[in-house]
Parts: structure tokens; C-alpha cells; sequence
């Protein structure tokens, strides 16, 4: 390239990088990989040295994130820089050299510096730009670990990293419904928690903060970083994990840490190598962007070279097909890998992606596998216009640069996924491991367009061992999971099925009006259902519908030669007769009381609202409350029962 053409490159690779940062940080969204924007950065670093040319916004000489608007912005009272990086064991050492340093986890999650006063935490400010940064104190007072008080009463600032560990993340994601809605990887959880206007949303993901360093300490003098580390400590933080190293221990330290990483629960991007010495620290100074006593160490990750066989596109239940590469299996970090999420269409275009390419492989931070080159460049991946799961029509948006591909069919299976959901629940069938996301990944690949494709998954055992949150034990787990499930009971299938209407109670009261007879429930008239109690004449015209569906009749005929029914019946009534209950509390099983009510009294038991001599069984999932009616049963020798008593003796 010539000068000019340099330039121009500058320009281009800027802007990108730029573009990139803002996407992540600012929506949480991923336009090019981990491996590019390293790859990107390293350019443009080596175009500025060559050519003296950087420009005002360049990501070499800015750091973080430009504040958001609505939260109060605040001017750091020492510069919050960003680190330089390795990948090289020996370039680390070297820049170690005869000196003694602290290694410690790079967290990744939201930096923030905490100031105290008088004992007091009086203000918390995340990074932002470097320069500034948001204010934050009322959501950082809802973290897990920050001490709102320290012994200490004079001025500190204590820095560390705002963050969301990995089993939170997992059980805020499994608590939502809606896959698009999931949360894409912790640190963004993290970052959003910590920058919005409302701390009760902080308090509500299990943030933690981890302190790294110790900025301002008025009154305090310290000789050795450790020093400082135990000295936060000591004032109630918690600190980020640290090891003592030299130029002898570094590498195998380094390769301790590689170690730890597949059973560490808090999100790392790396290591941190600080001199351990604050005199000799102190005279090194910083560059615009790099402060000269830190270092990053990032983990070199382990590529591997295969080819592209396929692109799935996994549905999702708004309609978005997100794009999956499928190459020939290759090991990495110890584990074979096969397939790859590719985001979004940019990255697709970016790396002109074409079947029968060899494309470079790797896991980003060592555990999410992703593309990071395409060495052939063919470009000849068509986009699908036509739904790979329903066939229907398939349209690419465009929405602030991203560009995504999405089914339009309002009748697309993987938009009716809540009926599988609610089929594998745990009050209908009962398949245990497979969420919402599972179950999508099982229609993408065709596994599932039926309930009765549950019970035959064995069929597709080497196509799901390979998809994302699955592997040889997951689904030897499913598969033994589904056995299990396919022994049930006539009212388990009815519930099962989505009948509109027909909730837990009602179909455990038509299955005692049936006897359990499966043939009687599924051939019940209009005239037959206004017969049984709480059942009424929309309800019934709705179950006689659909039950008499052609398509509706094949699946069930399907599913039930399937299924080992137990129609055994036994008249559970006779052990309610005369009885009476109280029930008290929450329920699991039963959206209100009402609906367990009107069960035992099917059942001839009594259901009254407060606890009396005559009673004879206090409901409640908390038997061991201190509220009024269990001090009142326990007082007249009323016999507490849980939700599962009762169940069992109404016959479940």
C-alpha cells in the first residue's frame, strides 16, 4: 500500500472498530467476532506507527465506552485507563523481568471505582470513556459484596469489576420464556444491570464486585501492591483472586490458571500482571491510553483449520433465523467442536462465507467456539428465502446496520414452540431437560414437528450431541428422561395435549369422570362435559373440536401407541368423604385455590376458610410457617399436609 492507501485503511479500520464497540457495549450485540476486532486492532495499531497518522477517535488512544444518556456523568479524579496486551508466555515474562509481580484473573464485566468517605461509600462511577464516567451509587449499593460502611474513615477509591457469574446468568436466562429475550453473554447482563436507572433491576441479577486495585488511600502509604490487595480486604472486600510470580514461577502459574478456567464461575478474558513493587511502579508513568505498571495477558486461543458444510438456520419463536455453521469435527481446548453460531448476516458477508470453504476455527476466551477466518473466501452461501422449518417466506431486516434473516410465517412451527414447552412440563409429561432454547434447537435441526417426535429422538443422536448446550450425557439424560415420561397417566396425556381451557384440575376431574379410560376421554360429546362439574359450554364445545381435528386424531392415535397409559381407578373419594380441609399459602401445581378446592370437593371432601376444631387438614407448601393458621393447627393437633399429600390422595 502507498501513503494514501494507508490512510484510507486507517479511516476504514476505525471506523469499523468503532462501529463494533458501540454495538457491544451500548445493545449488547456482536457484529464481528472477538478474533476480527483483535485482529482489526493489531492493523491499525501497526498502520498508525508506520504512518504517524491517528486519528481524534481512534480506539488506540480511547478507552471503554462513551456514557449513555439519563445517568449523570461524573469526571474520574485519577484516569480509569485501559491495559496493553500479550498473548505471548514470553513477551509476558520478559516485561516481568527481574521484578516481582501479582497475577491475578482478568474479570470480564464492568470496571467501576468505588470512593468512601468517612467509612462511607458517598459515590461509585463506572469507567465510561476513561475520562468520565456514569454515576452509578445507588445501583452499586444493590450489589451482592459492596460494603456500604468500612472501617477505614478516611478518603479511598477502590477499583474493581462489577460482575454477573455464570450459574446467575444461567438461572436469569432459564427464568425467561422468550429465547430472543435471553441474555447473550454475561458481561452485557452485567453491564446493563449496572447502567440503568432503576437499582432495583441491580439487585434483582446477583451483581458482584471483585476489587483489583486501590487508586487514592489518603493517610495510607503502601510499599507492594499486595499490601493493598490484603489491605481491601481487611476492609470487607472481596478481591480478585491474585498469585505472587517471578521470572522462575510465572509460566507454570500462568498455565495453573489455563487449568481452572472450564470450572471458574466468574467471566475471564485473561490475566493481569502487575509489578508487585509501588515505588518502582510509580516511576514508569503511562501512555494516553496504557498506564506502564499493568499488562494483560490474553489467552492465545487454539485455532484449527476445517471445512464449512452446511449453514443451519436455528428458529427462534419471534421468527428469527440465526445463522450456524457446521464443519467437519475438529478439537480444541480439548473437546471436539462442529458447529459455531454465526451471529448475524454482517459476519456472514464480512467473512464472504460459501459451503466447501476452509474456514479457521477457534473458542473464544477458551470456551465459546466462533469463526475467525475464511481462508478460501468463495462467497457463494445463498440466503434462504423460504423458512427451513416451515417453508414460509423468509425476509432479511436491516436494524441499525445489523442485518438478520426472519421466517414471516405467522403459522411457523418454531413460533408455536410454547406447545412443546408446555407438553414437556413438569405437570404434563414431564421430559426433564428440555427448556424453550432446547427445544428450538431440536426444530432446527428437524428433530421435532410432532409431540410424538419426543419418543423417537434416538434417531438424531449424533446431530444432537453437537448443538449447543447438549452433549453425550445431556442427551443420554433426555432419552432416559423421555422413557420415564412415555409411563404416564391418562390425565398427564390430556393436560399434555393444550386442549384450550383445560388446565391441571379439569383434567384430572374428566379423567376420574372417564375413570381413566382413555378411550372415554378422547370420545366425550358436548352433552357429556356440561355433565361434569366446572365444566361449561364454551369449554366443551372447544374440547369436542378438538378432539374431532383430523390432524389432531392422527397425532394422538400416534402418541398414544407410543405411551404406556395407566388406566388403573381407583375411587379416591372414599378416603375424603366427611373430611375437611383448610389450605393455606402458595401453590405449585394449581394456579389458585380455587382449582384444588374444586378437586376435593369432586373428591367429597369440604374445603373451609379458617383453621377450627373441626378441621382435619391444614394445606401448606411451608409447613414450618409461623403464620396464624400453622400456629393454630399445631395448637388444636390439626395434621399439616403438603401440597404433594393432598395430591396423592386425590389419586395423582
Amino acid at each position: 500500500m502507498n501513503y494514501d492507501e494507508k490512510i484510507a485503511r486507517i479511516d476504514e479500520l476505525a471506523g469499523k472498530l468503532n462501529e463494533a464497540s458501540r454495538a457491544y457495549y451500548a445493545d449488547g450485540i456482536e457484529i464481528i467476532t472477538n478474533f476480527e476486532y483483535d485482529e482489526m486492532y493489531d492493523e491499525l495499531l501497526a498502520l498508525e506507527d508506520e504512518t504517524g497518522y491517528i486519528r481524534n477517535d481512534s480506539p488506540s488512544i480511547n478507552v471503554g465506552y462513551e456514557t449513555a444518556a439519563g445517568l449523570p456523568k461524573i469526571t474520574h479524579e485519577v484516569k480509569m485507563l485501559s491495559l496493553n496486551k500479550t498473548k505471548d508466555r514470553d513477551e509476558l515474562k520478559a516485561w516481568l523481568g527481574n521484578q516481582e509481580g501479582l497475577l491475578s484473573w482478568k474479570l470480564d464485566g464492568l470496571t467501576v471505582g468505588l470512593t468512601y468517605e468517612n467509612g462511607r461509600l458517598s459515590q461509585a462511577v463506572t469507567r465510561g470513556n476513561g475520562i468520565e464516567g456514569e454515576l452509578i451509587t445507588a445501583n452499586a449499593l444493590e450489589c451482592r459484596n459492596v460494603p456500604k460502611m468500612i472501617p477505614y474513615k478516611g478518603k479511598v477509591i477502590v477499583r474493581g469489576e462489577a460482575v454477573i457469574k455464570y450459574s446467575d446468568f444461567e438461572k436469569i436466562n432459564e427464568a425467561i420464556d422468550d429465547t430472543d429475550a435471553k441474555y447473550k453473554n454475561p458481561r452485557n447482563l452485567c453491564s446493563g444491570s449496572i447502567r440503568q436507572l432503576d437499582p432495583k433491576v441491580t439487585a434483582e441479577r446477583s451483581v458482584y464486585f471483585y476489587a483489583f486495585t486501590l487508586t487514592v488511600s489518603e493517610g495510607i502509604d503502601f510499599d507492594s501492591r499486595r499490601a493493598k490487595m490484603e489491605w481491601m480486604r481487611s476492609q470487607g472486600f472481596d478481591i480478585v483472586d491474585y498469585v505472587m510470580v517471578n521470572a522462575d514461577n510465572l509460566i507454570d502459574v500462568i498455565d495453573d490458571y489455563e487449568a481452572r478456567i472450564p470450572e471458574f464461575d466468574i467471566p475471564s478474558d485473561g490475566l493481569v500482571l502487575t509489578f508487585e513493587d509501588v515505588n518502582y511502579a510509580s516511576t514508569l508513568g503511562a501512555t494516553a491510553k496504557f498506564p506502564k505498571d499493568s499488562i494483560a495477558f490474553k489467552w492465545r486461543d487454539q485455532n484449527a483449520d476445517t471445512i464449512l458444510r452446511e449453514i443451519e438456520w436455528s428458529p427462534s419463536r419471534t421468527g428469527l433465523l440465526n445463522p450456524v455453521a457446521v464443519f467437519d469435527p475438529v478439537e480444541l481446548e480439548g473437546t471436539t467442536v462442529s458447529r459455531a453460531s454465526v451471529h448475524n448476516l454482517n459476519i456472514v458477508e464480512d467473512l464472504a462465507l460459501g459451503i466447501g470453504d476452509t474456514i479457521r476455527v477457534y473458542k473464544a476466551n477458551m470456551i465459546i467456539p466462533q469463526l475467525s477466518d475464511n481462508l478460501t473466501r468463495s462467497g457463494n452461501l445463498e440466503i434462504p428465502d423460504r423458512c427451513p422449518v416451515c417453508g414460509g417466506a423468509a425476509e432479511v431486516f436491516e436494524d441499525g446496520g445489523t442485518k438478520t434473516l426472519h421466517c414471516i410465517n405467522p403459522d411457523c412451527l418454531a413460533k408455536h414452540v410454547k406447545k412443546f414447552s408446555h407438553f414437556v412440563s413438569r405437570d404434563a409429561l414431564n421430559i426433564e431437560g428440555l427448556s424453550e432454547s432446547g427445544l428450538l434447537k431440536l426444530i432446527g435441526i428437524g428433530a421435532i414437528r410432532t409431540f410424538p417426535d419426543l419418543f423417537r429422538l434416538e434417531g438424531y443422536k449424533d446431530e444432537i450431541i453437537q448443538l449447543e448446550g447438549f452433549g453425550p450425557k445431556s442427551y443420554d439424560n433426555l432419552i432416559a428422561s423421555a422413557g420415564k415420561a412415555s409411563h404416564t397417566t391418562p390425565a398427564r396425556l390430556l393436560y399434555s395435549l393444550g386442549v384450550p381451557g383445560i388446565g391441571v384440575s379439569t383434567s384430572n376431574t374428566i379423567a376420574r369422570f372417564c375413570r381413566n379410560n382413555w378411550s372415554e376421554i378422547e370420545s366425550l360429546t358436548e352433552e357429556d362435559l356440561t355433565m361434569i362439574d366446572g365444566v361449561g359450554s364454551v369449554l366443551s364445545r372447544d374440547y369436542v373440536k378438538y378432539f374431532s381435528d383430523e390432524e389432531n386424531k392422527k397425532v394422538i392415535a400416534e402418541l398414544v401407541s407410543m405411551l404406556e397409559l395407566d388406566e388403573s381407578y381407583e375411587a379416591a373419594g372414599i378416603g375424603l368423604e366427611g373430611k375437611t380441609f383448610v389450605i393455606t399459602g402458595s401453590l405449585e401445581h394449581y394456579s389458585n385455590r380455587k382449582e384444588l378446592k374444586a378437586e376435593i370437593e369432586a373428591e367429597g371432601g369440604k374445603v373451609a376458610g379458617s383453621v377450627s376444631a373441626k378441621t382435619d387438614y391444614l394445606i401448606t407448601n411451608d409447613p414450618n410457617s409461623g403464620s396464624s393458621k400453622n400456629r393454630n393447627a399445631r395448637e388444636l393437633g390439626v395434621e399439616i399436609i403438603t401440597e404433594e399429600d393432598i395430591r396423592r390422595m386425590l389419586g395423582h
